[in-house]
């Protein structure tokens, strides 16, 4: 994933939707024999076959990871990282010896302001996903050093039915809707028949652009503490996500932070 051809889009999107199995796949074949994703997917084809650059590699690697019956955090932000090497398919994650990018370094250092976290090893966010965190952009995908490239070629149609099934759902869950792009989806969760039982929670992107900003600064929002709490209390059970990144101190040389995004 290091490499400059590691995570660009290479396999059609057509495909990838073809090949993905499990909970999500009704609904990402329904979205692509639909007139938006077939416009979507005939607008990314092309920008391939022009030779533009694309990331990442795998689309839809968020949904393949976390299953909707295991959802029980959705953390939602802009689009991929647009760098070489960095996006992964997972929102605001970059692969283990990668730099963190600046969002991603004000997401750590909420982290540790809010729970008292040591600081990570890695940005890499695999194990959320694989505790149940959702990580999704409103768009999928992004042109090499063009940050929103895509986001007006249709994917808000997918994004919005994704967000609408885990909110319909009722299992207990916590919305974490960073930016405008994705607070503009919160209508979609507190307008479900299920609504009353989530807990939605809105801030700035982490973004160094606006994560200071009033009147929702991302940092000092405390969602991770809320969620946890929420969630220890919603389903007693079950432990709430463990927001810890750390890999084995063999690594730690790996880890450098990226000061462009």
């Amino acid at each position: 994933m290091s490499s400059r051809a590691g995570n660009r889009l290479v396999e059609p999107i057509g495909r990838q939707v073809d090949a993905h199995s499990g909970e999500w796949a009704p609904l990402l074949r329904d979205w692509a024999a639909s007139d938006a994703g077939r416009s979507l997917i005939h607008a990314v084809d092309a920008r391939l076959a022009a030779g533009a650059t694309i990331y990442p590699a795998d689309v839809f690697r968020a949904l393949a990871l976390t299953p909707l019956s295991q959802v029980r955090v959705l953390i939602l932000g802009q689009d991929p990282y647009h760098g070489p090497g960095q996006a992964e398919g997972l929102a605001f994650s970059v692969p283990a010896g990668q730099r963190l990018p600046p969002s991603l370094r004000n997401i750590v250092q909420e982290l540790q302001r809010d729970l008292g976290l040591a600081v990570p090893l890695s940005g890499s966010l695999l194990d959320w996903a694989r505790q149940g965190v959702l990580l999704l952009n409103t768009s999928l995908s992004v042109e090499e050093a063009c940050p929103g490239s895509h986001a007006k070629l249709g994917w808000q149609v997918l994004t919005d039915k994704i967000v609408a099934a885990v909110a319909d759902h009722p299992r207990p869950k916590v919305f974490m809707f960073w930016g405008a792009h994705a607070q503009a989806k919160a209508p979609l969760v507190l307008g479900s028949a299920a609504g009353a039982r989530h807990l939605v929670l809105q801030c700035n992107h982490p973004s160094p652009l606006s994560a200071t900003r009033a009147p929702l600064p991302f940092v000092g929002c405390g969602h991770f503490g809320r969620a946890h709490a929420f969630l220890s209390a919603a389903e007693p059970g079950l432990p709430a996500p463990d927001w810890r990144l750390d890999l084995p101190p063999a690594h730690c040389d790996e880890v450098r932070v990226d000061t462009e995004r």
